[in-house]
């Protein structure tokens, strides 16, 4: 039998595991442009939304009331709306693994937005480990891009995408405890479900997807375990906690989605890919542990 402490790192590294996915697949499918990036941004949480629909209803989960509906907004406009298209969108020119050392500031990012939002005061460290994180993930995107003046606009749908997930993901953290894991991600998908049905007929009519086999399978992964069943676990397993020892998992994310981009995709992993993702993932640790640090002795003074 399982402590509870395994149980959730369990859990939580099973959706970090999914989650993991994310990058390279979404290469995946727009990679022979047969499949355009906002189909597959929009199309794919339409699919998750008909999935958190049915579980909604046959679980009689209650409805959200008041505020809590805006919240939702939130939450939907990062990780339900801006994340997918984002990344969608930036992965058509981008790397998947490129993509996944700009990505792995976000769980600096989220913990910024969480102070942020929660009128916290971590200690200095955290503020400058998150600083020089941002500073290593915007060096190495613009070297990548031929020189300093080389950010591109994939690199800046990539930071965007970013900021709206560290957004969604803080919101989201915090409306959980008032609604429960699953059911705040399921609700913010169909609070988002009519936009991204006019979305996906935008894209139908622009474009009709011609994708080959492969291709759609990658959807079909992004649709239900990307947006849908990875949150299951994800929020499972911070649910059983401890949930700041669990939020830590998530920073080896960035290294496996490398790992499937070299070993899918085949990839090279170039010795400016192995350090920048190195500097980003070492950075974000340092700022996640400051902040969980302070957290556990009490209000910083920084």
């Amino acid at each position: 039998m399982l402590s509870p402490s395994r149980a959730g790192l369990g859990w939580g590294l099973l959706g970090v595991a999914a989650f993991s996915f994310t990058v390279p697949f979404t290469r995946v499918a727009v990679e022979s442009g047969g499949i355009s990036p906002l189909f597959i941004g929009s199309a794919r949480a339409v699919v998750a939304a008909l999935l958190a629909a049915a579980a909604l209803a046959v679980t009689k989960q209650r409805l959200p009331v008041g505020v809590q509906w805006a919240r939702l907004a939130v939450v939907a406009g990062g990780v339900v709306v801006g994340f997918p298209v984002l990344t969608s969108f930036a992965l058509t020119t981008a790397p998947a693994s490129h993509g996944a050392v700009v990505i792995a500031v976000l769980p600096a990012a989220t913990a910024v937005t969480a102070v942020l939002r929660g009128h916290e005061r971590p200690p200095k460290s955290f503020w400058l480990m998150a600083a020089v994180g941002a500073v290593a993930a915007i060096v190495f995107a613009a070297l990548q891009g031929g020189g300093l003046s080389g950010l591109n606009w994939a690199d800046l749908l990539l930071f965007g995408a970013v900021a709206a997930a560290a957004i969604g993901y803080a919101e989201g953290g915090l409306l959980a405890r008032e609604l429960g894991a699953w059911q705040t991600v399921s609700w913010a998908l169909v609070l988002a479900v009519p936009l991204m049905i006019v979305l996906t007929v935008v894209s139908l009519v622009r474009h009709a997807p011609s994708g080959t086999p492969v291709e759609w399978a990658a959807f079909a992964y992004l649709a239900v375990v990307s947006m849908f069943l990875g949150f299951f676990a994800w929020y499972r397993g911070l649910a059983i906690g401890p949930m700041a020892r669990v939020s830590q998992v998530q920073l080896v994310q960035p290294v496996l989605s490398i790992c499937w981009a070299a070993l899918f995709l085949h990839e090279r992993l170039t010795w400016p890919t192995v350090l920048g993702g190195v500097a980003v993932i070492a950075c974000a640790t340092i700022a996640v542990r400051a902040r969980l640090g302070q957290a556990a002795g009490g209000p910083g003074r920084g």
